[in-house]
């Protein structure tokens, strides 16, 4: 790919997203339909044919059943993480005043209630066969993502106020998570703060990345302890042939080993490794990558659903497999490119969108915000980021 299409393609989803004032449709979004939730909203299987009957439809059946676009306050920090990259490899002023102004946003949009520190979920309802969560329950996921752009924005501008957004988020995932395991040596924390007893595998590696950056940045040593703990329960996890479940056990999920949790907790340990500089784990990230790039991409860069299941080709996993190998560009030369031609050049509208999926039969050619544009531009600008600095130059917009 040229650096002038990729510029091209950067401007002008960045132009079309925030054209939608970075509100869009989302995966799980069905029950902000007032007529799927009049007619199916009062019962957990009723919910969960609602949310599915949506998410799994060829076409987009959103607008038709009245639901409207939201914001999505992880897709927000997606879109953050960008300008930030957006702005070091340009030195352009916009990225960071935009990146500044959409943190300001997340402030305003964290979810209400009595909890112990900051926190995000989604805007809307969501019924799993585990568990139900109202509009705006926070999650681990949501706000570590969040967390991540804040503690990104602290790297780049120095705002210690960011730094204290994140301090409180910790108070949020170590007193209201669910334990699902506390041993001197693990730790494991639940995907929400509600009685559940699944463990899904990046939630803890995901915390546990955040507590490490915070530490190293704060200079304070208060979480630690509880950091290591965190992500050594996950690396424990990692089977003998180098890949991580969904869940442990395995069997509580039909989800064997995935596309894009694979790439969190990679990324997970990599940005744990570097807040920490511990190289302890290095062996079981290498294989890790390994096991990724060889089990979960095709031989063209399309994404695998599953180890074991090829499709649906998901937009998400091509984006998770760029920002993963990016980074790692000498040791896979060419794999983050080809991953990101194919996506250009099957998922990619020319006025800056990018669909959801591509199954054997039919392109899901419309676009869900957070799941589709916020993860390809941040794979992009990470991309772009990461190219030689005589390669990159100024994105025009």
């Amino acid at each position: 790919m040229t650096k002038s299409r990729l510029e091209d393609i950067l401007k002008h989803v960045h132009h079309w997203s925030s054209r939608q004032n970075f509100r869009g449709y989302n995966k799980h979004d069905g029950l902000n339909s007032p007529l799927l939730r009049l007619l199916l909203g009062w019962g957990k299987w009723p919910r969960i044919i609602a949310i599915q009957s949506v998410m799994r439809s060829p076409i987009n059946i959103r607008p038709l059943v009245g639901i409207k676009k939201t914001y999505n306050p992880k897709g927000l920090a997606l879109f953050i993480q960008s300008f930030f990259d957006l702005y070091h490899a340009t030195s352009d002023y916009q990225y960071l005043v935009a990146a500044q102004s959409l943190l300001d946003l997340l402030t305003e949009i964290k979810s209400p209630g009595q909890w112990s520190g900051n926190c995000w979920g989604y805007h809307y309802p969501w019924q799993d066969p585990g568990f139900y969560a109202p509009t705006n329950t926070p999650n681990a996921v949501v706000t570590s993502f969040v967390c991540e752009a804040f503690l990104d924005g602290y790297k780049v501008t120095g705002n210690t106020a960011y730094l204290d957004t994140v301090a409180s988020a910790i108070e949020f995932f170590l007193c209201d998570l669910t334990i699902l395991k506390d041993t001197p040596d693990e730790l494991c924390l639940a995907y929400m703060p509600l009685p559940m007893s699944m463990r899904v595998m990046d939630v803890s590696i995901l915390i546990g990345a955040v507590i490490a950056r915070y530490s190293r940045y704060s200079g304070s040593t208060k979480y630690r302890e509880k950091a290591d703990r965190l992500v050594r329960y996950v690396v424990n996890q990692q089977t003998d042939y180098a890949a991580w479940f969904y869940t442990d056990p395995p069997q509580d999920s039909h989800i064997t080993h995935d596309n894009y949790h694979t790439g969190f907790i990679l990324d997970g340990l990599a940005r744990y490794m570097a807040a920490t500089d511990d190289k302890g784990y290095t062996n079981c990230y290498r294989s890790g990558l390994e096991y990724y790039a060889k089990h979960l991409f095709n031989s063209n860069g399309s994404p695998r659903w599953m180890n074991d299941k090829d499709y649906p080709h998901d937009i998400h996993g091509s984006a998770q497999g760029i920002i993963t190998f990016s980074r790692h560009q000498a040791e896979y030369p060419g794999l983050a490119e080809k991953i990101a031609m194919w996506a250009v050049t099957n998922m990619y509208h020319k006025e800056g969108r990018f669909y959801y999926q591509e199954t054997p039969f039919y392109k899901k050619r419309f676009t869900l915000l957070r799941w589709c544009n916020a993860w390809m531009f941040r794979a992009l600008a990470g991309f772009y980021r990461h190219l030689p600095t005589d390669e990159t130059h100024r994105v025009s917009n």
